[in-house]
């Protein structure tokens, strides 16, 4: 029997970048022996994907919560949906795909594939690269204590080649070579269903950010590669997916700064305790309160004003309620 697929995409006003990947999903599975369906979240848009879907992709599954669950929450409630079924109809694989992505050719089969013939696997991703051709960064080791304070920091910016960072990112192996992996970034991310079963679902305290890492590290110690293998997660740079980054986050820049901020933060107490999380969020808001400082500097200089009132605001709002 050919493998059953299910394709669960969240989405939140990216109408026009959504219509490109459902159209790149539909020729990707074309003319492949692949028993799929395609489950959409949509977290209260109001550029008229909704409408947009019911027209264009009747086939869709659209399932609409109301609210902004965030990426956790709104791939929960579609992997819910599909637990629940009846055992028969339950999807052998489940791909979560973010909507601002584009599988490239026969992406989708060529990952089923290589998941099917891999029983160690619990998951793989493909090659993410930009909408430029370029590759984009997805491959990572888990986060020690030192890379929580180091990525995504001003820090990281002024020293990017920093080793803490550069491990984090798997600088040190080339993105063109297959390899294991801690975790790769959840754009595009094939996943067992049965390792989902054993695993549990997303940590929806994490509303974006830090989930897929922690979800994949449950998934590799709750097992469901097979009987008796170890489960692992692959990177496979023989398949394509573009990525349009952070589509959706950049509309709600002081959100983005903030919900990555606290994401960080949860995992810290979650992997390292409570007297590092406190340790991280006292480094953090020092380097919010540096950033405020700049800006104001810059805006007082008259330098590109606009810019630095939208920065500004940005920080103050995540100091005050970081």
């Amino acid at each position: 029997m050919p493998p059953t697929l299910a394709i669960v995409i969240v989405s939140w006003n990216v109408r026009d970048l959504l219509r490109r990947c459902l159209q790149a999903v539909q020729r990707s599975l074309a003319d492949h022996a692949i028993d799929y369906e395609l489950l959409l979240v949509d977290n209260a848009s109001h550029d008229a994907t909704l409408a947009m879907v019911r027209r264009e992709f009747p086939q869709v599954q659209l399932i609409e919560p109301g609210s902004n669950l965030g990426f956790a929450g709104g791939n929960n409630r579609a992997l819910r949906l599909l637990l629940e079924r009846p055992a028969a109809t339950v999807p052998d694989y489940v791909l979560l795909l973010n909507p601002d992505t584009e599988p490239v050719g026969a992406a989708i089969p060529h990952m089923l594939h290589a998941l099917e013939q891999r029983p160690q696997l619990v998951a793989l991703g493909p090659q993410l690269r930009y909408a430029d051709g370029t590759p984009q960064p997805s491959r990572r080791r888990f986060p020690s204590a030192a890379t929580l304070f180091w990525e995504s920091t001003p820090l990281d910016r002024r020293w990017p080649s920093n080793p803490w960072a550069q491990r984090y990112r798997c600088a040190d192996i080339a993105d063109d070579h297959e390899q294991i992996v801690d975790w790769l970034v959840g754009a595009a991310l094939l996943v067992r269903t049965a390792a989902i079963r054993r695993a549990g679902l997303l940590d929806e305290r994490f509303f974006m950010y830090s989930e897929e890492l922690e979800w994949q590290a449950r998934l590799q110690r709750a097992g469901g590669g097979g009987a008796g293998a170890a489960s692992r997660i692959a990177y496979l740079p023989s398949v394509t997916i573009i990525h349009h980054e952070g589509k959706s986050s950049e509309q709600a820049q002081a959100a983005r700064l903030l919900n990555f901020s606290r994401s960080k933060l949860l995992l810290a107490r979650i992997w390292y305790g409570w007297h590092l999380a406190w340790l991280l969020r006292t480094y953090l808001r020092a380097g919010f309160a540096a950033e405020l400082a700049v800006e104001r500097t810059k805006l007082l200089l008259g330098h590109r004003p606009e810019l630095r009132r939208q920065r500004i605001n940005a920080y103050q709002h995540v100091l005050r309620e970081l």
